[in-house]
């Protein structure tokens, strides 16, 4: 196709990789350097039939338009959106890796046909907008303090998408905004988000054996751009629309009081649609002797993350969610992987790391490594480079408290730890909230299921129940799934009340599973990163039914929001806490005191994670003060008046609070 003559050119400048805005021109520069020859294909949107129509096919002059391995081109008196692809060497039509933004057009699930030169099922093209910039209102992050925060991870589209939601826009940015005031109510004052990189949900493209249903990436974790917000979390398929409606979303956030993390991906990316594949897979990627890909992430390629190159685009990506999007912080995902080298082999100070840590732009923004990979680099409370930036999901606060809470036999000393803010992994300048502890997230059992189901049921995901892991530390209490005994499911639910209150009063960060709440259920599915039904989706209608567990979470945190005995920011001393009972005998029961230096308001708290009924004889409080019940996990409204010796009911937990006497 000709050059329009309504289009300037100049050779443009090696600079910045990606697009640049220079007024009314865009300097465009990519890396590649293998390429023989680059061509740099123009369209416009077409609103009228949703689609990008070609206006031009630039080719690239190897002498005038090429600096190095860099090539680069200026175009003036462009659309204000601005859509373009690369094409190398005659190959496909490829985004670029620097692009802001990306726009596919098609609908959540379908195919994109959307511009000509397409040649496979999902074809995105970059997107430069030109348009105006946004307008935040003069609205500011919280800039709340790292041991404050509670979080809620969800999945955007997950929590609005069932019909019971009855938001305007369901499984969107937009929709997540109406359902800002629950999260509000509960108390929670951050949000993880599952992955809004732009990625191809057709990676999963099968049917379930069970249901028949068609099986998509859902979870989102195969990255098309690091950059580009996910155009199929927006309420329409225009172009910028993925970017306005993220940015309203965290701007509310904001207004509320609640801080936006990413669950972000740079440990691999989509085989088929990352345009790092197409560059240069020497450079991008881990590759062996043979040139195949190493396979450190599990899911067939590793990126090369620690390679300069790879440094230069992941941290360009990042700078760009802080500046543009005002996120707060970041949840890497598989991050053992970013310490990896060239090599593959494990770094004690990678370049990575160090260059996040050192980028001003990224100063106060919240660091959280997932602290291992796929290929056993297990980092939990040794993560490198931390420098006392980076906090870490402690795996091991969920295995030994699951373990704990169900009645495994000589645990009670590694819950205690784990209780207190795991001080045996996070010294060396590190304090209890470079913890996140979880008992459960996205990748495992629900919070229910935890309780229901001794077995993974993962039938539906067309993998023989071969995917997931085995090892879930679970207690079904009886019966396997769904079941009309009532004492099983008064077990049931006290036990999802232990784990709340083991979660939300433990030294560190707790992170909480979308849905939980509402004991919302995958029906033993540990892995259900392709089911994008009912399976995954929040169902707002168990809101109602929900109301005594509901409260019993708002009660917790309300608790560790008014009382800084549980978000310390030093390690607790023997001045602080006060252990009670036989550590020599394995009865199953922690009995401890938080010391209230300022106030004489202390905590006791107990867990009783045996099949017996316990005596308990209380300490004695502070003077002029008796003991009064805020939290029984066996009664939805505890008594508050005690008798001694306190009986503790079997497989339970209490808290009490040195109040005033009358």
């Amino acid at each position: 196709m000709p050059i329009s003559s309504a289009f300037k050119l100049e050779n443009g400048q090696p600079n910045r990789f990606g697009p640049i805005i220079l007024g009314s021109e865009v300097n465009f520069c990519l890396y590649s350097p293998n390429a023989k020859s680059v061509r740099l294909i123009l369209f416009e949107y077409k609103k009228s039939q949703k689609i990008a129509e070609q206006i031009a096919d630039i080719s690239l002059d190897p002498i005038q338009n090429r600096t190095g391995h860099a090539w680069h081109i200026q175009v003036d008196n462009l659309p204000k959106f601005v859509l373009y692809a690369y094409r190398i060497d005659g190959g496909p039509l490829i985004t670029d890796p620097y692009s802001p933004e990306l726009w596919s057009g098609n609908a959540w699930g379908q195919p994109n046909h959307t511009h000509s030169g397409q040649s496979r099922y999902y074809s995105p093209l970059s997107l430069v907008n030109r348009s105006t910039t946004f307008d935040w209102e003069n609205i500011q992050s919280p800039h709340l303090s790292l041991r404050d925060l509670i979080i809620y991870e969800l999945h955007i589209k997950g929590f609005t998408y069932d019909p019971s939601s009855h938001v305007d826009h369901p499984g969107t940015y937009l929709g997540f905004i109406q359902k800002i005031p629950y999260l509000k109510e509960l108390g929670f004052n951050a949000i993880e988000l599952l992955p809004i990189q732009e990625f191809n949900e057709l990676t999963k493209c099968e049917s379930s054996v069970l249901t028949k249903q068609k099986l998509l990436n859902y979870w989102g974790y195969s990255p098309t751009s690091f950059f580009a917000p996910m155009n199929r979390f927006a309420s329409s398929g225009n172009p910028g629309a993925a970017a306005e409606e993220l940015k309203l979303m965290v701007r509310e956030c904001h207004r509320h009081g609640i801080e936006v993390i990413l669950d972000v991906v740079f440990n691999h990316t989509d085989i088929q649609s990352h345009p790092t594949r197409f560059l240069d897979r020497n450079t991008y990627y881990l590759l062996d002797s043979e040139n195949h890909d190493l396979n450190f992430s599990g899911c067939g390629n590793t990126f090369n993350c620690n390679h300069p190159l790879s440094i230069d685009l992941i941290l360009s990506a990042l700078r760009n969610w802080v500046s543009e999007f005002h996120v707060d912080g970041f949840r890497f995902d598989l991050a053992s992987i970013m310490t990896r080298d060239t090599d593959g082999s494990p770094m004690e100070n990678p370049p990575l790391i160090r260059a996040i840590n050192a980028d001003p732009i990224l100063a106060d923004t919240k660091l959280i490594a997932e602290p291992w990979d796929a290929a056993g680099l297990y980092h939990v409370g040794n993560f490198p480079a931390h420098e006392g930036r980076w906090a870490e999901w402690n795996g091991k606060f969920r295995d030994d408290v699951r373990k704990f809470i169900k009645g495994t036999e000589f645990t009670k000393g590694a819950f205690a730890t784990r209780f207190c803010g795991s001080e045996d992994l996070y010294h060396a300048g590190r304090k209890p909230y470079h913890s996140i502890n979880m008992i459960t997230c996205h990748d495992g059992f629900s919070l229910n299921d935890l309780v229901s189901y001794q077995e993974k049921h993962n039938e539906g995901n067309a993998e023989n129940n071969h995917d997931g892991t085995n090892c879930h530390d679970s207690w079904n209490c009886g019966a396997e799934g769904e079941t009309d005994d009532i004492e099983i499911q008064n077990l049931r639910n006290h036990q999802i009340k232990n784990f709340m209150t083991a979660l939300f009063l433990s030294q560190g960060v707790p992170l909480w599973r979308m849905g939980d709440e509402i004991r919302h259920t995958q029906k033993g599915n540990n892995n259900a990163w392709c089911q994008d039904n009912e399976l995954s989706w929040f169902n707002w209608d168990k809101i109602e039914t929900s109301h005594p567990l509901l409260q019993f979470l708002k009660t917790l945190i309300s608790l560790r929001k008014e009382n800084k005995l549980f978000r310390q920011a030093h390690f607790l001393s023997p001045q602080d806490i006060e252990w009670h009972g036989n550590w020599e005998e394995d009865d199953r029961i922690i009995a401890l005191t938080l010391k209230d230096h300022e106030n004489e308001e202390d905590f006791y708290i107990a867990f009783n994670a045996s099949h017996l009924k316990k005596e308990i004889i209380l300490p004695t409080p502070p003077q002029n003060r008796r003991w009064c019940t805020l939290v029984d996990s066996t009664q939805d409204s505890p008594n508050e008046t005690l008798s001694e010796p306190l009986i503790i009911q079997p497989y339970s937990a209490i808290v009490l609070n040195a109040q005033p006497t009358l």
